[in-house]
């Protein structure tokens, strides 16, 4: 095991540099230029002051003037010595940045995994029991809409009838919870409901799927014939080896959700990580682009390695050495 945990750390640490490169690359292939858009934010009257000299003094500040595998290997350095870097547009410390929108995109995240793996694998299990019946026509109809439903569609939607029409819920911003609970719940609501229902619907097709197959399984028609209470055969037989897709699937919902953050935190004005990672893409503000890829694939790599190591937990057949 431990063996395995190390080649898998070496393997996640090399796609983590192949992406940051890629990225790294792709942003400064981009037509525009930072600066100008940094300098546009001043008055015009500013603007057309500032020379050549200015110009080329900012290239030196932000290690612009530099070829790019110089200024890679300098980002990475930093990096490995804790600085993010200072963003070109909001001239703050990304570091400080993210610590500050990345408790908002983790306690939305966190929220939304939770109600969409439980609801996903309830729903599963109960359409599997109830197979041919109206509830898994329903329930399976319901989850092959949900799964293809845009995300900010959904968003809008909600927005236009719990927001505009009834007047239940606000239709933007963020509340620290320890600050006012009960505003910061109804905030988050609908930006819940927008991440989770892809989970809810995906778990729920995968949970079904499994638990059809494993009731045709030998073994559970054996506990079935020795006369076993329904329960006992559904927790113990069904259950417990339907689960190791559902585990290995996981490990994929935790990058859908934090892909699925940076539009619901656009559409419901979250000053999250992803309307962060958004206004760096546009303002083409490079320090903050580089260090939320790097963030988001640290996050994905870290919790697919996770679920491998549950492979061994779950099923002890399993062996990763």
């Amino acid at each position: 095991m431990t063996t395995y945990i190390i080649r898998r750390l070496i393997i996640g640490v090399i796609i983590l540099l192949i992406v940051t490169m890629l990225v790294f690359l792709f942003v400064r292939l981009l037509p525009g230029d930072p600066l100008i858009v940094y300098m546009a934010s001043f008055d015009i009257q500013q603007v057309q002051r500032i020379g050549q000299e200015e110009y080329e003094r900012l290239l030196a500040k932000y290690g612009l003037d530099k070829p790019i595998p110089v200024q890679y290997v300098n980002w990475l350095g930093k990096v490995l010595r804790g600085d993010l870097g200072v963003s070109i547009k909001l001239q703050e410390n990304v570091g400080k940045l993210m610590a500050e929108r990345l408790p908002r995109t983790a306690y939305i995240g966190a929220i939304s995994m939770v109600i969409g793996t439980s609801l996903g694998i309830l729903f599963g299990i109960i359409v599997a029991l109830k197979r041919g019946t109206w509830i898994d026509t329903v329930i399976t109809f319901l989850a092959n809409i949900g799964i293809t439903m845009p995300q900010f569609w959904l968003g809008i939607l909600l927005m236009y009838f719990l927001s505009y029409k009834l007047g239940w819920l606000p239709t933007s911003g963020w509340t620290n919870p320890f600050q006012d609970f009960w505003m910061s719940t109804k905030q988050i609501i609908m930006p819940v409901i927008c991440l989770s229902i892809g989970g809810i619907s995906g778990m729920c097709r995968l949970t079904r799927s499994c638990m059809l197959e494993v009731m045709r399984q030998d073994y559970v028609r054996t506990a079935w014939a020795k006369g076993l209470r329904e329960r006992l055969i559904v927790m113990r037989h069904q259950i417990r080896n339907a689960i190791i897709p559902i585990v290995t699937v996981m490990g994929g919902t935790i990058g859908g959700i934090l892909s699925g953050s940076i539009i619901v935190e656009n559409v419901f004005a979250i000053p999250g990580m992803g309307r962060l990672m958004t206004s760096g893409v546009f303002d083409q503000d490079y320090q903050i682009t580089q260090a939320g890829v790097l963030l988001f694939g640290g996050i994905v790599i870290f919790s697919n390695l996770l679920v491998d190591i549950c492979w061994a937990w779950v099923d002890p057949r399993i062996r990763l050495d």
